[in-house]
């Protein structure tokens, strides 16, 4: 089978990034990770409607509590980010679509990590008793 991009394609080397079947991939494998993630995190929010704030710090601050919320924040902000570069690639054209891309990446990666270290500071925060 023949080529069928044009000798100035080929020499510009335009054409297929081979980086969308991993990005594809992704966004599969953290949606079906969501789902456990989801749903633990809708259960702890329940346990935690039940009691005060000490009765919270002592939930959140479990370290195996504290290991899921991580990394449903950490799948759910990366997800997001996957799925937001995809509407900002099929419909923002120009110098707004870099923009945006490096926005929403920046804003996913900084709202994800305010969120685990909160997470962080209540399991310390509990384990050092105060």
């Amino acid at each position: 089978m023949s080529n069928m991009r044009s000798p100035l394609a080929r020499v510009k080397g335009l054409g297929s990034a081979k980086e969308g079947l991993h990005h594809w991939w992704m966004q599969r494998i953290t949606a079906i990770a969501n789902i456990p993630l989801v749903a633990a995190a809708i259960w702890i929010v329940l346990l935690s409607l039940r009691t005060d704030y000490a009765g919270v710090i002592n939930l959140v601050g479990h370290p195996c509590v504290g290991a899921i919320l991580i990394l449903f924040i950490a799948n759910l902000f990366y997800h997001a980010a996957l799925g937001l570069q995809v509407v900002i690639e099929d419909y923002v054209h120009g110098a707004a679509k870099f923009f945006l891309l490096i926005f929403v990446k920046f804003s996913a990666a900084l709202i994800a990590m305010i969120g685990i270290v909160s997470v962080i500071v209540v399991i310390v925060e509990r384990a050092s008793g105060s």
